[in-house]
């Protein structure tokens, strides 16, 4: 059964300065399975061989000893108050690139989001005392930070130096911003022919509902996205599944999935952007990726029901339109998934269901309809089902009800806190949750990159985000061969 959950809140000045000093929590607090364990688990599902295969091949700690599949590629990242670009160029770098993100010198405000803007939950660098918040921090990794004001004539001619010696080039400003100043694609690419130009925005840099401005919210855009292709329309619970006022509004995602979808889309059309250029035209090119569109290419099949027959896809809470039995059910300590798409799934349901709760039997034989998967995916045939399956899990916790269905070879599994998470035996053992030290922030937890799992050029992460400026003298030294008393005096003039 899952610990006590725990909600804080802040009623007095104590509380405030409790919070302010908290202790790190230790992880993992149990360790994870050991090999001789998860050997009988393998040999229990009949896969001793192949697991054992897939485990010497795949092994995460063994990715920091191969090689990286973009080493050499050099990528300059522009962007602020937007996780895009950061997230596209950390895939990048998880790969092997050589990622510089550049801010101005007064940072990207991104660096001070926090949650309920306190103080007390953003890290501090050790060396200056400057603070900057976990988001930032994690989704930096891999990336070299440089402060440059490209607003300056200098700072300018400074970035087309450093333009000239990469192969991409990642930009997430508004649009027309960079062009404005002399230094978008139209100017780079004729100082580097190959260069490959991704810029990301949220409706598009062109068309008649383009990228909108407004005085005080130009940066702020993501969640226009999911507003603009139906993703916040369908999500959420219709009027009459909640109590009066509590349902049928849409729900935003919890996290800028927007921005994340469209990095993801923006490295993708990078690398086939390079394969083209590197293995026919030799020539580079301007990307546009927004996250309205890269959104909307996973809607399921809104769309297309749509164009069939005219209906809008209303708001059906978890539940799936297409699936009787493909939804998470409240239980007694949580809440429990469970997957019944095909009749031999959702027959072992019933049956698993009926062992404890004779009631879901005699509804199958009560009802016809249920008998047969297109009849029984109907509202009525929904509700039906799905009632006396949460009046099944009611009595039981999590680990109970995934006991009783897996005895039934039922796809099922219960909705994990992020505490589960980072103690999920699974998730600990390949790891998909790891641990990294930093000079500057101590010790930090972060996802471990999905890409780690590859034979040959596993993706790593090697550094979490840093302090702005931090590799200042380095690159500037290294890329454009400016010695440190030349970098203090842009410094002292504002440029950097």
């Amino acid at each position: 059964m899952a610990p006590e959950k725990r909600e804080i809140e802040i009623n007095s000045r104590e509380d405030t300065l409790d919070l302010m000093h908290p202790d790190i929590r230790p992880w993992p607090v149990t360790p994870p399975p050991s090999p001789e364990e998860v050997a009988e688990v393998y040999a229990k599902r009949k896969a001793t061989d192949f697991g054992k295969w897939c485990e010497d091949n795949l092994r995460f700690e063994y990715s920091f000893g191969k090689p990286e599949a973009l080493q050499g590629l050099k990528v300059l990242c522009m962007g602020l108050w937007r996780l895009g670009n950061k997230f596209c160029a950390s895939l990048l770098a998880e790969a092997g690139a050589e990622v510089i993100n550049i801010e101005p010198p007064e940072g990207d405000p991104l660096r001070k989001l926090t949650p309920f803007g306190r103080e007390e939950y953003m890290l501090e660098d050790k060396e200056t005392g400057e603070k900057c918040g976990l988001e930032f921090i994690h989704e930096m990794r891999n990336q070299y930070s440089i402060t440059l004001n490209v607003e300056t004539e200098e700072g300018r001619e400074i970035y087309k130096n450093l333009a000239k010696n990469v192969d991409v080039l990642i930009e997430e400003y508004p649009p027309g911003y960079m062009d404005e100043l002399g230094i978008g694609y139209r100017q780079l690419s004729k100082i580097n022919p190959g260069l490959v130009y991704c810029w990301i925005g949220v409706r598009g840099s062109w068309g008649p509902y383009k990228d909108k401005l407004s005085k005080f919210g130009q940066w702020t855009l993501e969640p226009f996205g999911g507003c603009a292709n139906s993703f916040v329309h369908n999500t959420g619970f219709p009027p009459d599944q909640l109590p009066r006022g509590k349902g049928g509004d849409p729900t935003r995602s919890g996290v800028w999935f927007a921005d994340y979808v469209a990095g993801e889309q923006a490295a993708c059309s990078i690398c086939a952007a390079l394969y083209w250029r590197d293995e026919f035209s030799g020539e580079g090119q301007f990307i546009e990726v927004t996250g309205a569109e890269s959104q909307m290419d996973i809607l399921d099949f809104d769309i297309g029901w749509y164009g069939f027959n005219g209906s809008i896809k209303a708001r059906t809470g978890a539940w799936d339109p297409n699936l009787n039995q493909y939804e998470w059910n409240p239980c007694k300590d949580g809440y429990m998934m469970i997957g019944g798409q095909t009749d031999r799934l959702w027959y072992r349901i019933g049956m698993c269901i009926e062992r404890d709760y004779p009631q879901f039997g005699r509804l199958i034989h009560e009802d016809p309809l249920l008998k047969e998967m297109g009849a029984r995916n109907a509202l009525q045939a929904l509700i039906k089902t799905y009632t006396l399956t949460t009046r099944w899990l009611r009595d039981l916790n999590r680990i109970e009800a995934e006991q009783k269905l897996l005895e039934y070879e039922i796809a099922a599994g219960p909705i994990l806190f992020i505490d589960e998470v980072a103690e999920f035996p699974h998730f600990k053992y390949r790891p998909w949750v790891y641990t990294i030290d930093s000079d500057q922030y101590g010790t930090f937890m972060y996802s471990a990159s999905p890409n780690s799992f590859q034979m040959r050029t596993p993706h790593r992460v090697k550094w979490i985000g840093r302090p702005l400026g931090k590799d200042n003298y380095e690159i500037y030294q290294k890329w454009l061969g400016l010695g440190q008393s030349k970098v203090n005096e842009l410094k002292d003039k504002g440029v950097i």
